[in-house]
């Protein structure tokens, strides 16, 4: 299977982390995952400051070296909310629930163009202690560590 999975991955938290495993699960062993990460331009639009896109990158990399999946991967530069998802060949986009409204979006544009859809899954976020779900913004406020650790 080829998978897609696109994101700031700043920090990378554990919301991040099952999303990034769940795109390599499913591609399985001898698949491929492509993944999109934000480039400094479209990820300067959020609310919270993100780190440079090499540090972003080698957080990423490190995260899959950890885990020892054996899928071919490889990650490209994410300048807007579609990337290459509109017309490359693959077979999932993984996405998380916040996420899901881009991901149909990416659908109708393949519908346009006259390309197949590609099956959709959507991995539930991650709670922290406080039943609140993990984000990057509440770790840039101090509310939670990358865990969903509350720190106030």
């Amino acid at each position: 299977m080829k998978v897609m999975v696109g994101g700031t991955f700043d920090p990378l938290h554990a919301g991040h982390r099952k999303l990034l495993s769940r795109s390599f699960n499913l591609a399985g062993p001898a698949g491929e995952v492509v993944i999109g990460l934000t480039t400094d331009d479209f990820a300067g639009t959020k609310v919270h400051p993100v780190q440079p896109y090499q540090k972003r990158l080698d957080n990423v990399t490190a995260f899959i070296q950890e885990k020892g999946y054996t899928a071919s991967w490889a990650v490209e530069p994410l300048s807007d909310r579609y990337g290459s998802a509109i017309d490359a060949d693959f077979d999932i986009l993984v996405v998380s629930e916040e996420t899901l409204p881009v991901a149909l979006d990416i659908n109708e544009l393949r519908r346009q163009r006259g390309m197949a859809k590609v099956d959709l899954y959507v991995v539930s976020c991650v709670l922290a202690e406080d039943e609140r779900r993990i984000s990057s913004t509440r770790i840039y406020r101090g509310e939670i560590d990358p865990h969903g650790r509350l720190i106030r």
